[in-house]
């Protein structure tokens, strides 16, 4: 059995005060901060950096889990790597070179991980999946938070599990996009261990109990 993760997204924090929102982070029991980097290309909106990212690594010491929604992902290995990211996520459809650009990621030194929107089959994970510590299904349409899960996308964390398993890899499974203590539940049971959650948490006054409610969740 993996580890269950919890991973707050940084997006859905108050991005003027990102040091004492990371020290909220750290008070709970979460393992990662979920970090979203968009370039207004890949998908609509916008974010921040690797500048931003080297400015929080200097308030936590979580793992950093950096989700890059950005074309052509294998431009800013080095700079997420400099800057102290941990896990360097990259989309599938967002490079002609996805094999190459993993490579990288884990030459620098950070694990690699690989998303699929939404829209894109489980199948074409495949030829990369030898090569990951991380497989991020996602639950929304990538570019906005708050948006409402999609239960059809649990299938392709089912699909994954099962090449997982006959291929005999090791890789965490992940699931980020309106989950919330009512979803997490049925994202476990599909095989997920890392779960991001964002509106669900950041909504709250008190992020340990709401950290601690999608524990429950899991448990019960």
């Amino acid at each position: 059995m993996r580890t269950c993760k919890i991973a707050p997204s940084i997006l859905a924090a108050d991005y003027a005060n990102f040091a004492s929102e990371l020290k909220r982070i750290e008070q709970t029991d979460a393992e990662y901060v979920h970090i979203d980097i968009m370039d207004g290309q890949f998908v609509p909106n916008i974010s921040f950096g690797a500048d931003v990212v080297a400015s929080m690594r200097k308030h936590s010491k979580l793992i950093f889990d950096c989700h890059l929604m950005v074309i052509n992902p294998e431009r800013y290995v080095e700079a997420f790597a400099q800057a102290g990211a941990d896990i360097m996520t990259i989309h599938l459809e967002s490079t002609n070179h996805i094999h190459g650009a993993l490579q990288k990621i884990k030459a620098v030194g950070m694990k690699a991980g690989i998303v699929i929107n939404p829209g894109t089959p489980a199948l074409a994970l495949e030829p990369v999946l030898s090569l990951v510590d991380q497989v991020l299904i996602m639950t929304v349409n990538p570019g906005f938070g708050g948006q409402a899960f999609i239960p059809e996308c649990l299938s392709k964390v089912e699909a994954v599990v099962n090449y997982r398993d006959k291929f005999g890899l090791d890789f965490d499974i992940e699931v980020d996009g309106g989950v919330d203590n009512t979803t997490i539940a049925a994202c476990h049971e599909a095989g997920a261990n890392v779960f991001v959650a964002g509106s669900y948490l950041f909504k709250a006054d008190d992020l340990v109990s709401q950290v601690q409610s999608l524990r429950t969740a899991l448990n019960d």
